[in-house]
């Protein structure tokens, strides 16, 4: 350990143990051993790695190592390192096998575009000294969609009653600023419920994680479409159903296999029959992302078409 980083720490943290500063870090290849007490330096400025961030996801937490809560010493913000991690799997859109993989190169290019569009999270990027494309990303201060969503109302008759529609707004605003990026022949690569976030400072919905691309070349939005299909069909329910849900709820023996989703197949997409009280059109909506649908959306536009409409035979109560 370096004197030198142990005299930066001291005078830019003096509450920080001293005896749990590391190293000072200028090459990021080996993420996974940047660790607590390291200090990474960027550009001329200095981040002291505090934890790795982790996503909660189907109730376990999962860790990713090669993203770093930080705090800058030189200006005392926290700031998150995403460092350079490449991965590769298959996932399945119906019929169609589909490619994705991260793009260091794709999620700064997207930065860099919405850095002035607060609809989006914002950060830069910077190579490290041996090359290494990370991004400095600004901490959102706010809360999960979803999880802001799931606490909405006493049941889901009085969440629908009172709380989807102003809900559904958002989310339209949120969906119009992936048709704005799609415009820009970008894609966001990975809309999932917890990549949208409520910051109640500004009452706006902000995406997160761009990195994710994916070789689809005949609808090449049809992976970012599908992922806001699965958010409107959680915003519609105000959680996900499955069939032991469906079971419990006694609706179970009404189910066909049309009515879940394309993409995840043991959710359940057609909730007029759970709710009847999901309007007819809304409901329509979200066939368009069940397993039995023909006639699949192409474009966010097309989406909001039929879904804009449906914000006029909502409740607008509370």
């Amino acid at each position: 350990m370096s004197e030198d980083v142990r005299a930066l720490v001291r005078f830019y943290l003096p509450n920080f143990p001293v005896r749990r500063v590391r190293r000072l870090v200028t090459d990021t290849t080996d993420f996974s051993s940047i660790d607590y007490g390291d200090v990474v330096h960027l550009g001329g400025q200095h981040y002291m790695v505090l934890r790795d961030e982790a996503e909660r996801r189907f109730g376990i937490e999962d860790f990713k190592f090669w993203v770093k809560r930080c705090k800058v010493l030189e200006t005392g913000e926290s700031a998150i390192l995403k460092l350079v991690f490449h991965e590769e799997f298959l996932q399945q859109l119906g019929d169609i096998t589909i490619r994705s993989y991260r793009s260091p190169a794709k999620e700064a290019r997207i930065l860099e575009m919405v850095k002035d569009d607060r609809r989006f999270m914002h950060g830069f990027s910077i190579v490290d000294d041996q090359g290494n494309l990370v991004r400095v990303l600004d901490v959102i201060r706010g809360k999960r969609f979803d999880l802001a969503v799931s606490e909405m109302g006493e049941n889901h008759r009085d969440y629908f009653d009172n709380h989807f529609a102003g809900a559904l707004g958002l989310f339209i605003d949120a969906c119009e600023a992936i048709a704005w990026l799609h415009s820009r022949d970008e894609r966001h690569g990975d809309i999932r419920r917890d990549h949208l976030w409520l910051e109640p400072r500004t009452g706006m919905l902000r995406w997160i994680d761009f990195d994710y691309a994916y070789d689809l070349s005949a609808n090449p939005f049809a992976l970012d479409l599908a992922g806001l299909g699965n958010i409107l069909a959680f915003l519609v329910g105000r959680q996900v159903f499955r069939p032991p849900d469906l079971e419990e709820m006694g609706i179970l023996d009404k189910a066909e296999p049309g009515d879940f989703n394309l993409v995840f197949r043991n959710r359940f997409a057609n909730l007029r029959k759970a709710f009847p009280y999901v309007p007819e059109d809304l409901n329509r909506v979200l066939m368009h992302f069940s397993a039995g649908t023909e006639v699949f959306y192409e474009t966010v536009d097309e989406f909001l078409a039929d879904l804009r409409p449906c914000l006029d035979s909502l409740p607008k109560g509370g």
